[in-house]
């Protein structure tokens, strides 16, 4: 299952206004792969830091989730924005991945200037 992380947490706000929000983060915990891409493009907000710290403690040592972000993991606590939090998110992602640093131009660029030629 693929999502944006800011239409994630739109979903993820529409559900809690409709009555659906457990069966969502049920069928988003439930998932053996989940990818959140964009992340860090806007600081969390406190339900979003909520949102965030449910579905990373529900999947935790179960499913796998990848995160895409442009920033580096050191800048993630800003992102966050709450310590405590912060703290506790990282915790459960850092220890037990495997990150691939990706160097070189970017992709979408490529393909632009292809096109143009």
């Amino acid at each position: 299952m693929y999502f944006s992380i800011n239409k994630l947490f739109s979903r993820l706000k529409m559900a809690k206004a409709d009555g659906s929000y457990l069966k969502e983060i049920d069928r988003i915990e439930k998932q053996d792969l989940i990818i959140l891409d964009d992340f860090g493009l806007q600081s969390l907000d406190n339900l979003k830091r909520q949102d965030f710290m449910e579905i990373i403690e529900d999947r935790h040592g179960k499913r796998s989730t990848i995160i895409a972000s442009q920033l580096p993991v050191s800048a993630w606590h800003e992102v966050i924005a709450e310590q405590t939090i912060a703290d506790a998110i990282l915790d459960r992602m850092v220890h037990n991945s495997l990150r691939i640093d990706l160097k070189g131009e970017s992709m979408r660029r490529k393909k632009a200037d292809q096109k143009i030629n």
